[in-house]
Formats: structure tokens, C-alpha cells, sequence
């Protein structure tokens, strides 16, 4: 007898990615489409269904008994809702609603982007094995979700966790989001690169003049870059400091592709955490790079939507 599966999305700016999911994690079945991210919203939808019915067309789809849909925010659970800052289109959209539709009234569970890459470091990745964790994907962004007491904690709206919009610089730069100061605003990848130019370094040989060529630059030893990234690792560690003492987390996992610059943003993270993290319940923090690689998303959309048909934690999944 096959597993139950469930049918996972994974929605950005850029692409829109869906499998089906069985309870192992493995991913049986794939569909994907760009994201027209500058078109109507309908347009965006009428993407979203192509890739439900590409999965529908799976011999394996009869199995399906729910979906779980981890977006790009802001996300409203609650209301069944998203607003993703890059998909202009959506504002107050009633995606899991339409998901439903689309599925013939199957379950659906809306979390998140951050918080779905959380279920699934937490479920198969990094975080495996530890009941307390906050989970952080550093990118063109920041964000991020919770894993507390075992169990999955997207909060009421889908959005715990969101450690990009904490204020790590009360009279610091303004943020997109409205605020001053955020983690994102410092230790995203544009920014990184922004203030490295900023700052004097000039792009190599190559021409890249984004995170990654600065990583490159700071690995070859350049001042700048090491300095740009040194300020990227202090404004996370000042984020993920709060959050454990928040919370009691024991151990911060960091993907997307700014952690792709291995030690030039670890090594002063490392370094910076010691020097915020100095309570006792906070000093055995550890930071660990994310494991679970591009399948992320998905892995984690369907997480979610096995917890909350058990109402237990990611792991009981299975």
C-alpha cells in the first residue's frame, strides 16, 4: 500500500515549483512554472493551476489528501491570504481558497516561504533532532520561522518567525518594510553587495557585482568585502541573539544563497554571537549552514501539511 501523499507549492517572484510529497519526504512526482510576477494576479493563478494540474496528471494523485502552500509573504493563514512584496498582483489574495478549488476541495495549509524552508530543515535537514530551532534563509531577503517544543510554530498569521524585520539598528537605514534598521536591510544579499560598492570594492575580472562576487572578493582576502560581510554576520547574530533569548532556541540553521559564502559570513557571525548570545541559557547556541538545498520549500510546504492534519510536530508526520 502506497503512502498518503500530499501536494506541495512552493510560490516565489521568480517560479512557481509543486510536487507530490509522500510521508518520507521524497519528492514522487515534480511540476514548474515561471512566476509572471508583473502581470495580473488572475495571470499568477492561472500559473499556480497549470502546476496543480501537471501534478494532477500523476497517476499518483488519487493518494493526495491535502496541500500545503509555503509563499512568499506577507502570508495571512488566518484569512487564507497572501501579499507577497514581489508579486505586485497579489494583495489580500485568497490563494488558499483558489488552491482548494483548483484541488477539488482538498485541505489546504498556508505558511510562509521562511517557514516552510524551517519545516524542512527541522524535519529532515539540519535542525533534525532538536525541539527548539529558528531556521533562516539569507538571500535577496531575510526570513525565517520557528520550531518550538518539538512542533512547528508559524504563528496566527503563517509569519513566526520572521527574524529579516527585527531592528538591529534603532537610527539605521530605512527598510522597505517601514521600519529602520532591520536585519535584512544589513545582511541580505543586495545589501551586502550595495555596501561593499558603497564602500570602494569594484567588481573582478568577471564582472559580478553581487553577494557572490563579493564572497569571492573576501575569500581572496579584500578588505572591503571581508568588512561588508563582517557587518552582514553582526546584524544576524544580533538577530538570532534576541530570538534565543526570546524563545530558547539551541540552535539557528542559515540557507539560501548568502550562506553559500561559507566561512566569510560563519567565521564573523560566530564571532558576533558570542558577544550578544552571553546569557546562560543562550551561550550553547549553535549556528549550523542549512542542508536541505533547493527541494526546501517543497519539502517543507508538505511538512506543514502533514502537521496539521496530525496536529502534532513536523517529525509525527510520518
Amino acid at each position: 500500500m502506497h503512502n498518503h501523499l500530499v501536494a506541495a507549492l512552493d510560490i516565489g517572484g521568480t517560479k512557481i515549483a509543486g510536487a507530490l510529497v509522500d510521508r518520507d519526504g521524497a519528492l514522487v512526482a515534480r511540476a514548474r512554472r515561471p512566476t509572471p510576477a508583473r502581470e495580473s494576479g488572475e495571470r499568477v493563478m492561472e500559473a499556480v493551476a497549470g502546476v496543480l494540474a501537471e501534478l494532477a496528471a500523476s497517476p499518483r494523485w488519487p493518494e493526495v489528501t491535502a496541500v500545503g502552500v509555503g509563499s512568499a509573504g506577507p502570508v495571512d493563514a488566518a484569512e487564507g491570504t497572501v501579499s507577497p512584496v514581489n508579486v505586485p498582483g497579489w494583495r489580500g489574495f485568497p490563494l488558499v481558497e483558489r488552491v482548494a478549488g483548483a484541488t477539488g476541495g482538498l485541505p489546504v495549509t498556508l505558511v510562509g516561504d521562511g517557514v516552510a524552508i524551517t519545516a524542512a530543515e527541522h524535519w529532515l535537514g539540519a535542525a533534525r533532532g532538536h525541539d527548539d530551532a529558528l531556521c533562516m534563509v539569507v538571500s535577496t531577503g531575510v526570513g525565517g520561522g520557528l520550531v518550538l517544543g518539538g512542533a512547528l510554530h508559524p504563528g496566527p498569521s503563517g509569519n513566526a518567525g520572521h527574524i529579516g524585520h527585527i531592528s538591529v539598528e534603532l537610527d539605521g537605514e530605512a527598510c522597505p518594510c517601514g521600519s529602520r534598521g532591520c536585519v535584512e536591510r544589513i545582511a541580505s544579499g543586495p545589501n551586502i553587495a550595495r555596501r561593499a560598492l558603497e564602500c570602494g570594492w569594484r567588481p573582478g575580472p568577471d564582472g559580478d557585482a553581487s553577494a557572490a562576487g563579493v564572497a569571492a572578493a573576501a575569500r581572496a582576502g579584500d578588505p572591503v568585502a571581508l568588512a561588508s560581510f563582517e557587518r552582514a554576520g553582526q546584524a544576524l547574530a544580533a538577530g538570532i541573539a534576541a530570538t534565543a533569548t526570546l524563545v530558547e532556541i539551541d540552535i539557528a540553521v542559515i540557507g539560501g544563497g548568502v550562506a553559500g559564502a561559507g566561512e566569510a559570513l560563519f567565521a564573523p557571525l560566530r564571532t558576533a554571537l558570542r558577544r550578544y548570545a552571553t546569557l546562560s541559557f543562550v551561550r550553547r547556541l549553535t549556528v549550523v549552514p542549512a542542508v536541505m538545498g533547493n527541494d526546501a520549500g517543497l519539502v517543507g510546504a508538505a511538512a506543514a501539511a502533514f502537521a496539521a492534519r496530525t496536529g502534532g510536530s513536523v517529525l509525527s508526520a510520518g
